[in-house]
């Protein structure tokens, strides 16, 4: 019985061998293909970085990600990657040997113009070579003439002229109620910060910065740089008052003696942001609030820099503490300083320049020149081989659009300009959006509640410029004006928000007013869309704008009909 099992059991086993012998016998074997003569050379492909891109970032020294496709009809056989004419890179095996993706991390890139070369070299020795501009810059680029320090106080305390950074006593912090940028300086208890400056900036200099004043404690130093006790050298800038206003003062070493400035007063209650900047020249010192000389002091001698090394913001510090003058709870902001004493037109010039939170030139790049602020490319938008102003427009594209931090632009005046060339195709589009997301509706978003939302709607021989405001509660409609898309021509648009109304302007005339039930709500905006609703205004159809846009700004306060006008006239 067991001797019939087992041979049962090997012709169980031999009948499956056969069966699976039929069943391979059935399939063609594998032949050979001639891939056929080499056609010609390989195609490659540089991804990233851009032609014109611009790396700025606070390292002097940072890194590139290398991304690059290459194919051929036969066989990719090398692939080298080069910087600056200097090899980084060199491969020879591939998964798939006709499409090479692949990138390389440069960590080497410094300030300055640089090239990527990519070469692709098929079996045949055909060779193709690609290469790519691309430049890094430091974050800041001083924007006036002999500015010598700059902090804007954005989640550092670096100074980004000289990328020197601050020395942290205690724990000073960042309110995100800033005058401009996405934060600015908080004064805590015991805390300030020191900042290596040691007199280089010369005999007449300026400081400059706005100012939100504390009335707790009832005096502190504000900026303070110097050598000792005695205030026979460096500078006090500093504030004495009383819970409900703040006077502002000054006091100049000069060597064999001192001069005094009593400045003059703030507000405590107003809780606003005041400019504040004082000038020091070889015979004088002019403290200014918004723009306007308040007092004057007298000089014998010019400063003396003598044995100064650092300037304290924030306190009295080691020097300055006696009298009381120790830590500032009060708010600074955009702290500048520059080497001659600028004249009260250039302090009011700054003042205004301080007004612009967002502009984008798209001379061949996606660069904010106001702040060190990161712009994200979704899909593939373009550049329109012309411009309004400049070089190089941005070139609205099929799913394609600009997204940026919304901190730092969301100001409770608010305004924007363009230049822009309307495109009727599609018939809707968003051209700006900072709205919230709608977490009700992922697929079709449409929450108008805070934010806003300019967009156009219309045929392919005209659009309306539309404005939406949420207002908290409720929203505000403005249905701004017209523009014939088949003139082809440039258009200057603008549009203010203020506590009561929103205005469009076309070509610097006011085409509709919206009223508001109350101010613009800021509630839940965390991004700004750039040529197109998407991704918080998608629920109408107000998709990727493919016109053309030049030379955008956002201001945090409501623009007059002339300044629209002085805009367009730039």
């Amino acid at each position: 019985m067991m001797k019939f099992s087992i041979i049962k059991f090997f012709g169980f086993i031999l009948s499956i061998l056969l069966f699976a012998s039929c069943e391979y016998d059935g399939i063609d074997p594998i032949t050979e293909v001639d891939p056929g003569a080499d056609a010609g050379a390989p195609v490659v492909t540089i991804i990233s970085p851009a032609e014109g891109n611009t790396i700025k970032v606070l390292e002097e020294v940072s890194s590139v990600t290398i991304k690059f496709k290459v194919e051929d009809d036969i066989e990719v056989a090398s692939v080298q990657v080069m910087v600056d004419g200097n090899e980084v890179a060199s491969m020879n095996d591939f998964l798939d040997y006709r499409i090479v993706n692949d990138e390389v991390i440069f960590d080497n890139v410094t300030n300055g113009d640089h090239t990527v070369t990519v070469t692709a070299t098929d079996l045949e020795g055909n060779t193709t070579s690609k290469t790519v501009n691309f430049s890094k810059e430091p974050p800041y680029t001083p924007k006036f003439e002999n500015e010598f320090v700059y902090m804007p106080f954005d989640g550092d305390f670096v100074d980004l002229i000289s990328l020197k950074s601050s020395e942290v006593v205690g724990s000073p912090g960042f309110t995100n109620d800033a005058f401009f940028g996405s934060s600015a300086y908080s004064g805590t208890a015991d805390s300030y910060l020191n900042f290596p400056f040691d007199g280089s900036i010369g005999e007449e200099f300026t400081a400059a910065f706005w100012y939100k004043v504390s009335g707790n404690p009832d005096r502190a130093g504000i900026l303070v740089a110097g050598a000792d006790e005695n205030r026979t050298q460096g500078f006090r800038l500093f504030r004495e008052g009383s819970a409900d206003e703040q006077r502002i003062k000054l006091n100049v070493g000069t060597g064999t003696g001192e001069s005094w400035n009593d400045g003059g007063v703030l507000d405590v209650n107003a809780d606003e942001w005041v400019h504040v900047a004082f000038t020091v020249t070889a015979t004088g010192t002019t403290i200014y609030l918004n723009g306007q000389a308040v007092n004057t002091g007298s000089m014998a001698a010019p400063i003396d820099w003598s044995g100064v090394s650092e300037l304290t913001i924030g306190s009295g510090g080691e020097t300055f503490s006696y009298w009381g003058h120790t830590y500032d709870n009060s708010g600074i902001d955009e702290l500048r300083f520059f080497s001659e004493a600028l004249s009260q037109e250039q302090i009011q010039s700054l003042i205004n320049a301080s007004s612009e939170t967002l502009h984008i030139g798209f001379n061949g790049q996606y660069a904010d020149d106001v702040a060190n602020r990161e712009l994200t490319t979704v899909g593939s938008p373009g550049f329109a081989g012309e411009a309004k102003e400049g070089s190089d427009a941005y070139a609205g594209a099929a799913d394609a659009y600009l997204t940026a931090p919304a901190a730092g632009l969301t100001s409770a005046n608010f305004s924007a300009t363009f230049w822009y060339k309307v495109s009727g195709s599609p018939d809707r589009a968003g051209i700006l959006v900072m709205g919230p997301e709608d977490t009700e509706n992922p697929d079709s978003q449409n929450l108008r509640t805070s934010g806003f939302r300019l967009f156009r709607e219309g045929s392919a021989t005209e659009q309306r410029i539309k404005l939406n405001v949420g207002t908290g509660t409720g929203e505000s409609w403005n249905d701004g004006g017209v523009i014939d898309v088949t003139a082809g021509e440039w258009v200057h648009v603008a549009f203010t928000i203020s506590d009561t109304q929103s205005v469009i302007y076309l070509n610097g005339e006011a085409m509709n007013t919206g009223t508001l039930a109350a101010p613009i709500d800021w509630t839940g905006v965390d991004i700004l869309s750039i040529m197109s609703g998407a991704p918080r205004f998608t629920g109408w159809g107000h998709l990727s704008d493919t016109s053309i846009m030049d030379d955008l700004t956002f201001y945090n306060k409501v623009l007059t009909a002339e300044e629209i006008q002085a805009d367009m006239a730039q």
